[in-house]
């Protein structure tokens, strides 16, 4: 069942495990990630970012897509999520990840979406807080859960661009918390986002743990998420490389390191890169052993814009054939179908191992089966 981000996340501070949040961009992405999740009996985290919403209406340049055009690309994305995680047994939010405006959140709970953010984490200080305070007020009487951030990560991902990381204030967390009444915040404490990490990053834990515990000293009910926390695995890099790619110094966030902060506060933990360089791998793969399928009229048309930008892992920039397989599931024929399972196995691939390691592995039972409305009625007792 669809249910707001904050009940998986109270589980997850209550008992100490991380949960992961995963980027999806297109149906059959949405489809088996469910899969994956009900298999492992762990709730989930499902995010569209405003370039995903953007991508899932059609439009192929997506960075630069309209609000209209995100609008629509937001409900398509929440009605795959129901389609297939309405009736699942397993408690399921969906996210916005990164959002810029309240006109974005307000198309995003018109989609469907049980869960929000909003990063102001650029702006002012005093302006970041208005922002955030304003989609709280919005966002609560839906019973949708909101998710700000403070400080500013380094890296490249979607719309979010940052040659410096500004590291998290605790004490300012903590102000933030009060003035916004968000119900999470997204830290900066050394990860980063996109595939260029850097080799051996290590993260400053003790910005988590600082956090966390000013905030149990002043009663605050608030949770913490990692951005930037893709484990870029590299045999994955290894491998694209070897068929043709051209990945240069891509290391993610040694997993250790986010168990580690799983039991400090951080109660969740973002991952896109993971699931783009597995999806891309395993394409890769296809047409290395079915080299005929490189002239399919199909998919070949895939082929060559994955081969004509070797740099880039992003199905998103080379799938623009087969959109209404991306779009809606539509599978034109065998060779279209070869090409979604790839993307669904990457995505199983890539997400299984860190439910696992990051302890939501069977966990779906802990976490409360409530629905929008009647987290609505209880931010509205509880002045939450």
């Amino acid at each position: 069942m669809l249910v707001p981000m904050r009940a998986i996340l109270e589980a997850a501070d209550k008992y100490r495990y991380g949960q992961a949040a995963f980027n999806m961009n297109s149906v059959g992405q949405i489809e088996a990630a469910i899969r994956i999740h009900e298999l492992l009996r762990s709730g989930a985290i499902l995010q569209g970012a405003e370039a995903s919403n953007a991508y899932m209406s059609g439009e192929l340049d997506f960075m630069h897509g309209t609000p209209e055009q995100k609008a629509v690309g937001a409900k398509n994305i929440g009605d795959t999520v129901k389609k297939y995680g309405a009736d699942s047994p397993i408690p399921i939010a969906l996210h916005l990840d990164h959002g810029k405006t309240l006109e974005s959140v307000k198309a995003c709970i018109a989609g469907g979406y049980t869960s929000v953010m909003i990063d102001g984490s650029s702006l002012p200080y005093e302006d970041n807080v208005e922002l955030t305070r304003e989609v709280v007020k919005y966002a609560h009487p839906y019973g949708v859960t909101v998710e700000g951030e403070l400080g500013v990560l380094a890296g490249v991902e979607d719309h979010v661009f940052s040659a410096t990381s500004t590291y998290t204030n605790p004490m300012q967390a903590v102000d933030f918390f009060k003035k916004t009444g968000c119900d999470a915040l997204a830290i900066s404490y050394g990860t980063c986002h996109g595939a260029n990490k850097g080799k051996d990053t290590k993260i400053r834990r003790e910005i988590a743990i600082a956090t966390k515990e000013c905030m149990l000293h002043e009663g605050i009910s608030g949770f913490l998420v990692s951005h930037g926390s893709s484990t870029v695995p590299q045999e994955y890099v290894q491998q694209i490389n070897a068929m043709g790619g051209q990945l240069e110094n891509a290391f993610g966030i040694d997993v250790a390191q986010l168990v580690d902060v799983a039991h400090c506060g951080i109660n969740k933990i973002n991952v896109d890169t993971d699931i783009r360089l597995a999806c891309t791998r395993n394409i890769m793969e296809l047409f290395r052993d079915h080299p005929e399928l490189k002239e399919s009229p199909s998919i070949g048309q895939v082929y060559r814009d994955m081969a004509a930008n070797p740099k880039n892992f992003d199905p998103r920039n080379y799938t623009a054939s087969i959109m209404d397989a991306i779009l809606y599931g539509k599978i034109a024929d065998e060779d279209v179908a070869k090409v979604v399972e790839c993307m669904k196995n990457g995505v199983t691939e890539s997400i299984a191992p860190l439910l696992v390691q990051f302890g939501s592995y069977r966990k779906s039972n802990l976490i409360e089966p409530v629905t929008c409305e009647q987290m609505a009625d209880r931010y509205k007792k509880e002045g939450i």
